[in-house]
């Protein structure tokens, strides 16, 4: 089936008065007590003159040099002039929470709610949440041709992939704490279109994640056909999910680690296959091209799904270890992992086997390994397949749980989603957004794609949004990583993938874009219905007493400035 369309989901503690060298007051101690959360909420810049004081309860902070706030956290070092870092990279920028010393942990380490992900978990997180593998690029062959695909999975990158792992690199570092760009929208136009974000993010995501239970079926039903539906498929999509969320109960240490192991075992095939492939291929097969048989629609939807979701991994900045270091290195070297594991094996299979279109659909790597390797090949195709989809599975799922625990830790939802099993997983939010991919499994693989890809492009819109105003707003706030552009540079960075996904809405079905249109518009009046709620005292809501405000400081200095 051809898609029709194209398209893409405080409480807070008082504050510890500071002081600049030189200043003869000495400074208060705050109160003894745990580490906060490394989150940064983000409030203003304040600058104080001499004998100037500033704390939250009454103005008594002396100050021989410019100090920043972000909402109830102190960030040291961060003169203007500081230079950029390239992404992979660290700036030294001190970033010490309200209760915090420079040597403590940057956020609580409970037994329930440590930073457990170190860089190689966190690369192969971001592998699956992007990609998982080269498995769903072969449409993309069937809809342009070899040497259309290949040049979109190498010039695509830089119109999206590029821009996108930017922004996450830099507003991830800069809000490090669970809810990820829930957060960064929330800080830039306010709780209303927060919530939007995180509805529309985590709906795309629920979707995103029913189509993985499909591509694992429609890779086993060639070796067993009892699969291909009725019954056994449904039971089957039943057993995986259960499964898959138990994982994800367990832990999301479990998660990366396990991830790391499925993605040697689906990559490593692709490997064999290319190398096993060299004296079968003709160049000439790589040039084949014809402009006027080309699925537009497919293929950049293609291209749009297998190269997106690069934020996802900010909704589980809060439990990365170190994540001012950590996160835009990881993003850097999946960034590379992602790239070279669509462009090679496409490269070798479509210049190794003679070019049959239309065989070109999900699956088709385990024929062309069959014709390259022989059956032992196709097999271990197949089963790294089915691993894959099992990884993006348990990713996309800690992403999804993970952005309703900080929604919930920032009163957006009702406090049972902030609730962590004995295993610091965030247990509601697990088995909702497991609920979720069960009542959506039964839709098409094309149905599943174009549904989430619509509601991305909205979310992604309100990033863009929210990355420009903050740069705007705020140019000076601390950025332990900062793309080396300034304001301008930051709205031309925006610019191509703002016209991609122009396209993508602009090319969608009727029927898609009714049925998103209304899931945006549940949004809308969702939110209002649960502040009604919380009015009501009907459910639980509450702010984390470890979060900082996200806009208290940047009034109070305001006021003081006045």
């Amino acid at each position: 089936m051809v898609p029709t369309i194209l398209t893409a989901p405080s409480k807070r503690s008082s504050q510890t008065p500071l002081t600049s060298p030189g200043d003869s007051t000495p400074p208060v101690p705050a109160p003894p007590s745990s580490p906060t959360k490394n989150s940064g909420n983000f409030a203003a810049k304040f600058t104080a003159s001499d004998d100037v004081t500033l704390k939250t309860s009454a103005p008594e902070v002396s100050a021989k040099r410019p100090v920043e706030f972000i909402g109830d956290e102190k960030l040291k070092n961060t003169d203007n002039k500081q230079p950029s870092t390239a992404m992979g990279q660290h700036k030294e920028v001190q970033y010490v929470g309200i209760n915090e010393s420079i040597s403590s942990p940057a956020r609580a380490t409970d037994s329930n709610n440590s930073k457990t992900l170190s860089i190689l978990p966190l690369i192969f997180l971001i592998f699956y949440e992007v990609s998982g593998g080269p498995f769903g690029v072969e449409d993309s062959v069937q809809a342009a041709g070899p040497l259309l695909a290949l040049i979109g999975f190498l010039v695509f990158p830089f119109i999206w992939s590029v821009p996108e792992a930017l922004i996450t690199a830099e507003m991830g570092t800069m809000f490090p704490e669970d809810g990820g760009y829930v957060v960064w929208v929330s800080s830039a136009l306010g709780p209303y279109w927060g919530f939007q974000q995180g509805w529309m993010k985590w709906l795309s995501g629920v979707i995103d994640n029913a189509l993985y239970p499909v591509l694992f079926l429609d890779y086993l039903k060639s070796a067993i056909p009892v699969l291909a539906g009725g019954y056994p498929r449904v039971l089957a999509v039943l057993a995986l999910t259960v499964a898959l969320t138990y994982m994800n109960f367990r832990g999301l240490s479990i998660v990366g680690w396990v991830a790391v192991l499925l993605g040697i075992f689906s990559l490593v095939p692709f490997v064999i296959m290319g190398v096993i492939s060299i004296p079968k291929i003709e160049p000439a097969r790589w040039l084949v091209v014809d402009l006027h048989v080309v699925d537009w629609n497919l293929y950049l939807n293609t291209l749009f799904w297998n190269l997106n979701y690069w934020d996802s991994i900010s909704t589980l900045a809060g439990e990365v270890d170190n994540p001012k270091k950590t996160l835009p290195k990881a993003l850097f070297y999946a960034l590379i992992l992602v790239i070279s594991g669509y462009f090679f094996p496409l490269l070798m299979g479509t210049g190794a086997v003679p070019l049959h279109r239309d065989q070109w659909t999900d699956g088709y790597f385990s024929d062309v390994a069959h014709i390259v390797g022989g059956v032992w090949l196709r097999w271990w195709i197949q089963a790294g397949a089915a691993m894959s989809n099992m990884g993006m599975f348990v990713t996309e799922m800690s992403s999804d749980s993970f952005q309703l625990l900080g929604m919930a830790e920032r009163g957006m939802i009702p406090e049972f989603f902030a609730k962590r099993s004995r295993h610091g997983t965030p247990s509601i939010g697990i088995l909702f957004s497991a609920s979720g991919v069960i009542l959506l499994s039964w839709l098409s693989f094309q149905e599943i794609v174009a549904a989430e890809n619509f509601l991305y492009c909205f979310g992604m819109i309100l990033e863009f949004i929210a990355f420009v105003r903050l740069r705007m707003k705020y140019p000076a706030a601390s950025r332990p990583y900062k793309i080396p552009v300034g304001t301008v540079g930051s709205i031309l960075l925006c610019v191509p993938p703002t016209i991609l996904i122009c396209v993508v809405l602009a090319l969608s079905s009727l029927k898609v874009m009714i049925v998103s249109v209304i899931a945006i518009f549940i949004g809308l009046v969702l939110q209002p219905g649960l502040k009604y709620v919380e009015k009501k005292r009907w459910v639980r809501f509450s702010t984390s007493a470890d979060l900082p405000g996200l806009f208290n400081a940047h009034e109070h200095s305001e006021s003081l400035v006045q």
